[in-house]
């Protein structure tokens, strides 16, 4: 899904984040483009797998999923959900495997990654750490002038995740390595060795 949405005027490339919700049965992704204040959603959507389908195929459904939105978004910067450890140990063990895949896919891309408690995400699309799913999937509507509202909770909080890091980059002053990354996969690897002579490794 490709909703329609104001784009800031920057003088550099736009930061592109790649969000994510991770479950074994639904995984909520959602890639936003621009600054906290002016983001412009690039697409959002679920990796849906059936309780019938077992275990080690539903997690290469979502690495594979991730790697293909990696492949057309092109993100900087990756950011997912922290693991909640409830009362139910199996399922918190279940969500731990679905986040070791969607992090390998940004980590094989050489993403730099970021991780954030449920509370941490609430609190910067809402203002409440104990907000409703129902209130974060209205306020993300708002803040990112959504004609429509996502149909799963799981693609509003991959969306929530992703105005998250963006607000924590904005107010902590978080460098920007996404420029080391786009010189790196230019294919311009003189240059960058170049400006990375500390990177080389010397056989003796």
């Amino acid at each position: 899904m490709t909703p329609q949405g104001a784009s800031g005027i920057h003088s550099r490339k736009p930061l592109i984040i790649l969000g994510v919700d991770p479950g074994t049965l639904v995984t909520g992704y959602g890639v936003l483009e621009g600054e906290a204040d002016s983001a412009r959603v690039l697409e959002y959507d679920v990796v849906k797998n059936r309780s019938s389908r077992s275990l080690p195929l539903r997690l290469l459904s979502i690495f594979e999923t991730l790697c293909a939105v990696i492949e057309r978004t092109h993100p900087d910067e990756f950011a997912i959900e922290t693991a909640f450890y409830g009362k139910n140990a199996q399922s918190a063990l279940k969500i731990g495997h679905a986040r070791g895949v969607s992090i390998l896919a940004a980590v094989t891309k050489e993403i730099p990654t970021a991780e954030y408690s449920p509370r941490e995400i609430k609190k910067a699309v809402v203002g409440n750490g104990a907000a409703s799913k129902e209130q974060v999937q209205l306020s993300v509507r708002k803040l990112l002038r959504l004609k429509e509202t996502p149909a799963l909770f799981d693609a509003t909080d991959a969306l929530a995740v992703a105005l998250c890091h963006l607000q924590r980059r904005q107010s902590t002053g978080m460098p920007d390595r996404s420029a080391t990354r786009r010189k790196r996969s230019s294919g311009d690897w003189e240059a960058f060795l170049k400006a990375n002579p500390h990177r080389i490794v010397r056989n003796a």
